[in-house]
Parts: C-alpha cells; sequence; structure tokens
C-alpha cells in the first residue's frame, strides 16, 4: 500500500509539474469538492508520436509532406543544373573572356548562387509551414479523443509520454493504442 501511494504521488507530482495542469486541477477541487470518477487520482500517458507516426490521418500527412517534399527537390534540382552550368561555362570559357565579360559572368553566377540559396531557405520554410499545420490538425482531431477515452475510463490527468518525460507507465495507464484506433474510426467514418 505504502509503494502505490508514493507511485501515486510520484505520478501525480510529474503530471503536475507538466505545465499549467496543476493550477487548472487544484482550482477545479476546490470548486468541486464532490468525489467524481476522475477523482481517484489515476494518471495516464498518450504517446503522441506513435499516433502521429501510426494513424491513418498521420500516415495521409507523412504521405504529403514527402510528395510536397519530392517537388520541391525536383525544383531545387532543376536550379543546381543551371548553376552547374553557369560554373561550368564560366570555368571552361572564363580565360577566353574580356575582364568585363569574365566579371558579368562571375556577378550573374553569384546573384544564382544567392537565388539558390534563398529558394531553398524559402522551400524549407514552407516545408515547415506545412508540416506544422498537418500537426496542429491531427493534434486538435486527438484533443478530444484523448478527453473523452480519459473521462470514459476513469483518469484524473492524462499526460503525453515524451514532454512528461515519463520512465515507467504500466500498460493500463497508456491510453495510445485507445486513441490510435477511435482515431482511426473517426477518420474512416469522415472519408466515407
Amino acid at each position: 500500500m505504502r509503494q502505490r501511494m508514493a507511485a501515486w504521488w510520484t505520478a501525480a507530482g510529474l503530471a503536475l509539474l507538466v505545465g499549467a495542469g496543476g493550477a487548472m486541477w487544484s482550482h477545479a477541487q476546490a470548486q468541486n469538492p464532490a468525489p467524481t470518477a476522475a477523482s481517484n487520482g489515476r494518471v495516464a500517458i498518450v504517446d503522441i508520436q506513435r499516433i502521429l507516426a501510426r494513424s491513418v490521418a498521420g500516415a495521409a500527412a507523412r504521405e504529403q509532406l514527402e510528395k510536397d517534399k519530392a517537388a520541391m527537390q525536383r525544383q531545387l534540382d532543376g536550379q543546381k543544373v543551371e548553376l552547374e552550368k553557369m560554373r561550368d561555362e564560366l570555368e571552361k570559357k572564363g580565360q577566353l573572356l574580356s575582364a568585363d565579360a569574365r566579371r558579368e559572368k562571375q556577378d550573374a553566377l553569384e546573384r544564382k548562387v544567392r537565388d539558390v540559396r534563398r529558394l531553398v531557405d524559402d522551400l524549407q520554410a514552407q516545408l515547415q509551414k506545412k508540416e506544422d499545420a498537418l500537426l496542429q490538425k491531427v493534434l486538435q482531431d486527438v484533443a478530444g479523443l484523448i478527453q473523452r477515452l480519459g473521462k470514459e475510463k476513469g483518469f484524473a490527468v492524462v499526460v503525453e509520454r515524451q514532454r512528461a518525460g515519463v520512465l515507467y507507465a504500466s500498460v493500463d495507464a497508456d491510453l495510445t493504442d485507445d486513441v490510435l484506433k477511435a482515431y482511426d474510426d473517426q477518420t474512416k467514418k469522415a472519408t466515407k
């Protein structure tokens, strides 16, 4: 019993340290002192990364990102070919050109290098923005499921596995598979 209480306090303390949830928890307890199913102090975990990796919607988001990334890579490859042509031309014909013509070609090459670097930065920013938007949509969809499953299963707190630094959690406390199944079911219903 003593070990069980110590484990509960450790888990509860860890969950409350995760964020502002601790303040909201104590405020809610002060307003609702009557016992509820969730007031038993049970803590659950969810592995969001696993949900993103294994869910139907997460796989679709990853596939879309890979398509976008491939298109961007083709665009960059085209620019690289142009850049290499300009370099080769300058190296081969540079000695035959007048000083002004050589300087003009070097300036054009330097402008092209700057343009390609700017394009790389822009494409990376676009890809990151798309990834963030897809991730945000998945997380928004999953948040409601986590709350619903947490309540249904009588958990007082649900924490994210990696962010909370969970070192141990029993299989019974891991809601990830339940959330994953519910999310896939929800996604399949939405696509019908």
